[in-house]
């Protein structure tokens, strides 16, 4: 089975179990959203969602932050990993956007990128799910799914990141992000599955026996 076919049935699979996929980081604005997401890494949605529940209703603007200052939002945050760093670029980050930007979130990868802390797959979710333009955001959860499911050998997920972007059309690309994370957190996880039990691991290699390791990214 090539790699064109396994994408027409893992798209099939995923639809049918997820319809509809719901933004997993609770977020008020554009703004609130790139926040979630910079401080969604090395950290569970459901963690940073329980944080900014108590953020969000009183500092959603870049102007909010600033006013803050570093160390008040290494407090308002540090139950999250990393709180120190994420910290100082959303500090450093607000700054900017005032500064560059109007306080708006710009609509471009470019600009995005250029922001402290943000990197490609932060301002790939931040396009997709902020502005609705197709973008692929690939992390490692997503890179090490791909793998077990033969539709990519990147050893990177820039490289996996192009593969899938050639495999699935783009009108797929914002849902598919989601659809791909929630399946691997519900039925294909990282020490459970091991590409043998899941139903498009079984789909996609129906003769496979042995566990499958994934390069890490």
């Amino acid at each position: 089975m090539n790699e064109k076919i396994k994408a027409k049935k893992i798209l099939k699979i995923l639809n049918k179990i997820y319809p509809n996929t719901p933004i997993p980081l609770n977020h008020s604005n554009k703004f609130t959203l790139l926040t979630s997401v910079l401080l969604s890494a090395q950290c569970t949605d459901l963690n940073v969602n329980n944080v900014t529940k108590n953020i969000y209703p009183k500092y959603n603007k870049p102007e909010h932050f600033v006013k803050l200052g570093r160390k008040k939002i290494e407090k308002l945050i540090k139950s999250i990993g990393i709180f120190r760093i994420k910290a100082k670029s959303i500090y450093l980050m607000s700054k900017l956007l005032l500064e560059k930007h109007g306080g708006k979130v710009p609509k471009n990868f470019e600009e995005l990128e250029k922001l402290p802390g943000v990197g490609h797959k932060t301002a790939s979710v931040v396009m997709s799910q902020g502005f609705g333009i197709p973008a692929f955001a690939v992390d490692t959860h997503i890179h090490r799914l791909a793998q077990r499911w033969g539709i990519t050998n990147g050893k990177s997920v820039i490289q996996t990141e192009v593969d899938l972007k050639k495999l699935f059309p783009k009108k797929t690309w914002n849902k598919l992000h989601l659809q791909i994370i929630y399946y691997g957190r519900e039925f294909c996880k990282a020490r459970e599955c091991f590409g043998l039990t899941c139903k498009i691991c079984t789909t996609c290699y129906p003769n496979r026996k042995n566990p499958i390791k994934t390069k890490k990214a």
